[in-house]
């Protein structure tokens, strides 16, 4: 199955016009596509199937409550497969059978231990300020956004451990909008208490999948997961980012990537 994948494209203020990438089966959208939402139109009528995971930036300035059921709705009207915590099977040209596995999977703020857990969620409140969501008129800030990651950890477990039979399927793709190891954190910046609020760790999972698609870090990763077992996960992660940066210099708007490589 070929994938087409695109994260980050932050239409709200980026130029960027979406093309189909010829020979795509499905578009992976894995978040912060359009804060205004606009952008998310322009997928309408997809000539493939869209799998679309929201990112923490769909969330902007919004109640995060009526924000999740209205990107369901948009969902819905748009003729997407929007991935919350939730699977879906697709069949490739080939008759495969592939499951994916999708959910935002906020930051826990974890991944450099618990002991750094206080200097990370300090760091995050930048973030959340910029943000601007609230959930049951309180601020969103970095403890409800852990609160909802652990959902996040603990649906992602028992989808990808204690989850159905893996003969109903011959490959799994997880997508996160969330970075799944501290091997996506972004090269400009190191690994400091702010990337806890971009790379969360879920390598323990990893193995679980074929491959994991994300997005969030605005560089773009392409690298192997193997462990002593054998296990050999591909985790790829195309974001666009922002022009005024130079983000999108390695950002491919049309590359393919193959489930079954």
């Amino acid at each position: 199955m070929l994938l087409q994948l695109l994260s980050d494209l932050h239409m709200e203020t980026e130029a960027f016009e979406p093309e189909v990438a010829p020979a795509a089966e499905v578009l992976v959208l894995a978040g912060d596509v359009d804060s205004s939402w606009q952008g998310l139109q322009r997928f309408r009528d997809w000539p493939v199937p869209v799998i679309f995971v929201p990112g923490n930036h769909e969330y902007d300035g919004r109640d995060f409550d009526a924000a999740r059921a209205g990107l369901h709705a948009l969902s819905e009207e748009l003729g997407f497969i929007i991935l919350d915590n939730a699977s879906c099977v697709r069949c490739d040209a080939q008759g495969r059978r592939v499951r994916f596995v999708g959910s935002t999977r906020w930051s826990d703020f974890d991944v450099f231990g618990a002991a750094e857990r206080d200097r990370a969620m300090r760091a995050a409140a930048y973030f959340q300020r910029v943000m601007a969501a609230t959930r049951r008129g309180r601020p969103f800030d970095a403890a409800a956004v852990r609160e909802e990651s652990l959902l996040c950890r603990d649906w992602l477990t028992q989808a990808l451990v204690s989850g159905d039979v893996a003969e109903d399927w011959d490959a799994t793709v997880v997508i996160t909008h969330f970075a799944p190891s501290l091997r996506s954190a972004d090269p400009r910046y190191g690994r400091q208490p702010g990337t806890a609020s971009f790379c969360n760790d879920d390598e323990v999972l990893l193995p679980q999948a074929r491959l994991w698609l994300h997005g969030h870090l605005h560089c773009q990763h392409d690298y192997r997961f193997e462990t002593a077992a054998g296990a050999n996960t591909r985790v790829i992660c195309n974001a666009r980012g922002h022009l005024r940066k130079g983000e999108p210099a390695r950002f491919q708007p049309q590359h393919l990537i193959e489930v079954f490589a």
